[in-house]
């Protein structure tokens, strides 16, 4: 695995303990939007849903509900979404050597 995915896997690790209570906070500046548009990330990559859903890890069913407005994502899955936004290669490729 690169350098990069290393640090992003490692990022990830850290935001999810964040998330879950087990790390502070106050130790890590994370920026996180407040909202994210699943469907316009998933679109500008030329996916369709259930291509989305297996190349990046959700259950297909998550996904419609977070595009459709059913489902809110939380912030450590709205972090992996705007990285997928920005950096979808490296994070298939963190997800391809895991």
């Amino acid at each position: 695995m690169t350098t990069f995915g290393s640090r992003l896997v490692q990022s990830a690790r850290e935001a999810v303990a964040i998330a879950k209570g087990e790390a502070d906070p106050a130790t890590y500046r994370i920026h996180v939007p407040a909202d994210i548009d699943v469907a316009s990330i998933r679109k500008a990559l030329g996916l369709t849903q259930a291509a989305f859903a297996a190349r990046y890890g959700f259950p297909v069913g998550t996904l419609r509900d977070l595009e459709q407005g059913r489902a809110k994502p939380d912030a450590s899955t709205r972090a992996y979404l705007l990285v997928i936004s920005r950096e979808p290669e490296a994070v298939q490729r963190a997800l391809e050597a895991a």
